[in-house]
């Protein structure tokens, strides 16, 4: 009888044993084709959402990358619709599984291109060109300078009222979204996430990545100094260091309290 018990919570120990490695991430392999003309496209983006990994399709239009079952897959490329794709148990099972891209109906309008009239001098053409107006302000005893854009009473406010009282501000942020913060860190060692996100400025990356809307990014900027010029031209990895750095000091803030 005690053999019998003994065996049988053996068994449930490995079925639970199995169960557990089933659900590790694993490499699958899958081909990513155009919906229009079945031919292969490379250098897709491949992001893992859930495991924070990226990976790009090669000259077949084949990538690896590591997974496990019901992980979804975010893959984007210029000039096709971003598409989310749940693992399954059969990709693990089939390498030649294929996923199809479809292309994006651009309607073309009229253009008004007004170019800089040039004049050949550097002294002069530096003059005519935009100037970027956003401003920094420095305050004696602090290591960094803030960013508030424009350069009047009211930003120099805002420098300090965040200085000042930087605890509750960043709490409201970040307090809420401890979980997608935590990617920041995963997203910033990925290599192959950093190269796609230097090369993209829609925020659309950002945005499945992390949970957040494109406004929860723009307040988060904003209430950290970061001015509207940087906000609104900045490439999705300045971006994302810069969340980044609000992250850290909110931490250390936050640590304090």
């Amino acid at each position: 009888m005690k053999k019998t018990i003994a065996l049988l919570f053996t068994c449930i120990g490995l079925v639970a044993f199995s169960q557990e490695k089933a659900q590790d991430p694993q490499e699958i392999e899958a081909i990513i084709v155009n919906a229009q003309t079945d031919e292969p496209l490379e250098s897709v983006h491949v992001i893992n959402l859930n495991q924070v990994k990226g990976t790009i399709s090669d000259s077949k239009g084949k990538f690896k990358i590591p997974a496990a079952v019901n992980d979804t897959l975010y893959l984007t490329y210029l000039g096709f619709k971003p598409q989310k794709v749940r693992v399954t148990n059969d990709m693990f099972k089939f390498a030649d599984t294929r996923i199809a891209l479809t292309e994006l109906a651009y309607a073309l309008e009229e253009v008004i291109i007004r170019p800089y009239q040039l004049t050949g001098f550097l002294e002069i053409d530096v003059k005519n060109l935009p100037i970027n107006t956003a401003y920094q302000y420095s305050i004696s005893g602090l290591s960094k300078s803030y960013e508030a854009g424009n350069k009047n009473p009211s930003a120099v406010t805002k420098v300090l009222g965040a200085i000042l009282n930087p605890a509750d501000l960043l709490r409201n942020l970040f307090g809420k979204r401890p979980r997608q913060m935590r990617k920041l860190r995963q997203m910033k060692e990925d290599d192959q996430i950093r190269d796609l996100l230097a090369s993209k400025f829609d925020r659309e990356t950002l945005t499945e990545l992390l949970q957040l809307e494109k406004v929860d990014i723009e307040d988060i900027l904003s209430n950290c100094n970061y001015s509207e010029s940087f906000i609104q031209t900045a490439n999705d990895l300045q971006i994302l260091d810069a969340i980044s750095s609000c992250y850290e000091e909110y931490k250390v803030l936050n640590r304090g309290n």
